[in-house]
């Protein structure tokens, strides 16, 4: 699957990485080749990284960082240009997403930001009060840096369920939601990923006041991701994680079939011509 290469304000930061992963990968004396065999990831992404084309995400800045002997240094600078634009709050589930094998999702309102573009990411970041151009900037960075993650070697399962009005709500304009929703279509051509659709026509009220995610880390605890008008909640205990799995069960039954969700995705795509 590939990702949508990022342009205008974000190539800045995007260039940071890529100057000094190349800087690095050629003090070693590596080519795009080796360093793609070192770190199990493809030599195109190591490339497009390099050239500021692609988001870069967390276990392939480490992966860098250990073939090329950095130190924590290329770890530290993903860090400075990702993690430290997300709310304190979200950096544990940032800690979470990228060890998981299997991603739940519930989203009653707009798309999640792993099958985010980056035109709906900046329209839904700049809809939070108070956000300046530079920070905006910043956690879209961050928010398209996450979907790195599918582009490991062997990516998560990803299931969504999305409640239908996320395909009708107007976010960022008529050009950026067909693309969101094109974007959605291809993403189910992926073994990896299903989305289902909840017709709004059912009234289903479970979950309406809030999305959730759920990961699943081999040898560790589920953990859930709430989310909430003010901030996420991050955890483990028992007690929740069996609560978001039961409105998740609830939610999932009254989804679409796969193949029927593609048709609505596909059918509100063509309202957004």
């Amino acid at each position: 699957m590939s990702v949508t290469p990022n342009s205008g304000p974000l190539k800045r930061p995007l260039s940071d990485f890529g100057v000094e992963l190349r800087r690095r990968r050629k003090v070693a004396g590596l080519s795009q080749d080796r360093l793609a065999e070192i770190t199990q990831f493809s030599q195109s992404l190591i490339g497009f990284t390099e050239r500021g084309k692609r988001n870069p995400g967390r276990s392939f800045a480490q992966r860098c960082d250990d073939a090329l002997e950095a130190n924590g240094e290329l770890v530290l600078l993903w860090e400075q240009l990702t993690r430290g634009t997300s709310p304190r709050w979200f950096r544990d589930w940032l800690d979470v997403e990228p060890s998981a094998h299997t991603l739940h999702t519930w989203q009653p309102l707009v798309v999640p930001g792993l099958l985010q573009i980056e035109d709906y990411a900046r329209a839904v970041i700049r809809g939070e009060p108070d956000i300046g151009d530079e920070q905006a900037e910043k956690a879209v960075v961050a928010r398209m840096a996450r979907q790195a993650i599918f582009d490991r070697p062997k990516p998560p399962m990803f299931r969504v369920v999305l409640d239908e009005g996320v395909l009708y709500r107007p976010i960022g304009g008529k050009e950026v939601m067909h693309r969101q929703l094109e974007r959605l279509a291809e993403a189910i051509e992926s073994p990896r990923i299903c989305i289902q659709i909840i017709p709004m026509a059912l009234g289903v009220t479970t979950g309406i006041l809030g999305g959730f995610s759920i990961a699943q880390i081999a040898g560790n605890a589920d953990t859930v991701y709430i989310q909430s008008a003010t901030h996420g909640y991050v955890t483990n205990r028992p007690k929740d994680v069996e609560a978001i799995y039961s409105r998740y069960e609830t939610l999932r039954v009254e989804a679409q079939p796969q193949h029927l969700s593609i048709a609505l995705i596909r059918e509100a795509a063509k309202l957004w011509t």
